[in-house]
């Protein structure tokens, strides 16, 4: 396609080949140097000389890495739509043999945020250039976000950096490898879960273990935490919440006839109910005391706060389905299940609607190409995605009211 821009405002432009390239090329590149959330300093000056290469102004967050950059038509009024992107890596290692593997030890891009940010920055190109036409009907805003794996996620800190700021509705999109590339997931209502991190301590005097009924069995009394409090507040929360406590950790003891002084468990605790999570600290800490007291254990717990459900909004959930369908058709959209996965885009959603769709990323039409799930060090993605999901934001954009 020679002309970047459709001559219809009502419709979204699609990628020319010199763009499609450039961002593949791109999201290799973020691929190859992954940063964990908020040290993005390498990820964050890519994308803002790319955005100041296109004549646009982008800002700086508040926290040091990230950024926010506006666009808009002369003329053009209204609220703002924002398009969020999440920009960090995880600590884990990259475990592909392809030519864009991490060169980082221990570092990769094994969630997609090098799509999401791709998918963005592609969309505010072409929208930049709608823009110059005075084709844009209203303001967009760019907001790339660090530490989105780092509870309770950088949402927060970009929101106290003012980028929903004149925002009246904020649409983001998540890789799901079950999908194939050329569809969306899309979900009205709560579309991931609530996630809290939970760190507990058990301490006793210690002693041997002949002699366990003059001290505190500490090993025990774990045990019984682990195993029983997620039992407990199974009956003390609707079950229709879907509230559930794992442990990820558990650590007590080096010797095989030393009952230990201490204890310590890890864990989680995800909900798929916005009512049961703000609920759910107090009913944590109460039901560990609890079973921690029954076995002469001195709790000392650390409920660290996570993210809330991410609640997408009905008309912001249908303006996905339907710029999807404008450029791809109806069969490119389908319904997704709630997830148990936590995302800090919840937070921009407790402050405006918004919504976030499932991006298909897994090979079309191959049987052999089994999905690896994310958080997976050979987690991959078919990169047919990012056209689709360039498209996609930008149709939505004009299509937004």
């Amino acid at each position: 396609m020679s002309d970047l821009l459709s001559p219809e405002p009502a419709q979204s432009p699609s990628l020319d080949e010199a763009l499609r390239v450039e961002l593949i090329a791109f999201r290799r590149d973020l691929h190859m140097h992954p940063e964990l959330g908020n040290q993005e300093v390498r990820t964050t000056a890519v994308i803002r000389e790319r955005l100041e290469r296109a004549g646009l102004a982008p800002r700086l967050l508040d926290s040091g890495t990230g950024l926010m950059c506006d666009i808009g038509s002369p003329g053009a009024d209204g609220p703002i739509l924002a398009l969020r992107a999440d920009i960090d890596a995880l600590p884990i290692p990259d475990t592909k043999t392809v030519p864009y593997r991490s060169t980082i030890p221990g570092r990769a891009h094994a969630c997609g945020h090098d799509v999401h940010t791709t998918v963005v920055l592609g969309a505010g190109l072409l929208l930049a250039r709608l823009a110059e036409r005075g084709l844009l009907p209203r303001p967009v805003r760019l907001i790339f976000q660090p530490a989105e794996e780092v509870l309770p996620g950088g949402a927060p800190d970009a929101i106290e950096s003012g980028v929903l700021e004149g925002v009246a509705r904020i649409l983001a999109l998540h890789c799901d490898p079950r999908l194939e590339a050329g569809r969306i997931g899309v979900r009205t209502g709560a579309i991931t879960s609530a996630c809290d991190r939970i760190e507990v301590k058990l301490a006793g005097p210690g002693g041997h273990t002949a002699r366990p009924h003059l001290t505190t069995d500490l090993v025990t009394a774990a045990a019984k935490v682990a195993t029983e409090v997620p039992a407990l507040i199974a009956r003390r929360v609707d079950t229709r919440a879907g509230l559930a406590i794992t442990w990820g950790r558990l650590e007590t003891g080096h010797a095989p006839n030393v009952i230990p002084q201490t204890a310590e468990l890890s864990g989680t605790m995800r909900c798929l109910d916005l009512d049961a999570w703000h609920a759910a600290p107090d009913l944590v800490l109460a039901a560990v005391d609890e079973v921690a007291t029954m076995y002469r254990a001195k709790p000392e717990i650390q409920y660290v706060r996570g993210v809330p459900p991410v609640v997408n909004d009905a008309a912001s959930t249908a303006l996905l389905a339907e710029a999807m369908t404008a450029r791809f058709g109806a069969d490119a959209v389908t319904g997704t299940e709630q997830s148990l996965g936590g995302e800090d885009f919840s937070w921009y959603l407790q402050r405006v609607p918004g919504a976030m769709a499932r991006l298909g990323v897994r090979p079309p039409g191959d049987p052999s190409a089994a999905p690896r799930d994310i958080h997976q060090g050979d987690f991959d993605v078919d990169e047919h995605a990012i056209s689709v999901g360039v498209e996609l934001l930008t149709q939505a954009a004009l299509l937004s009211q």
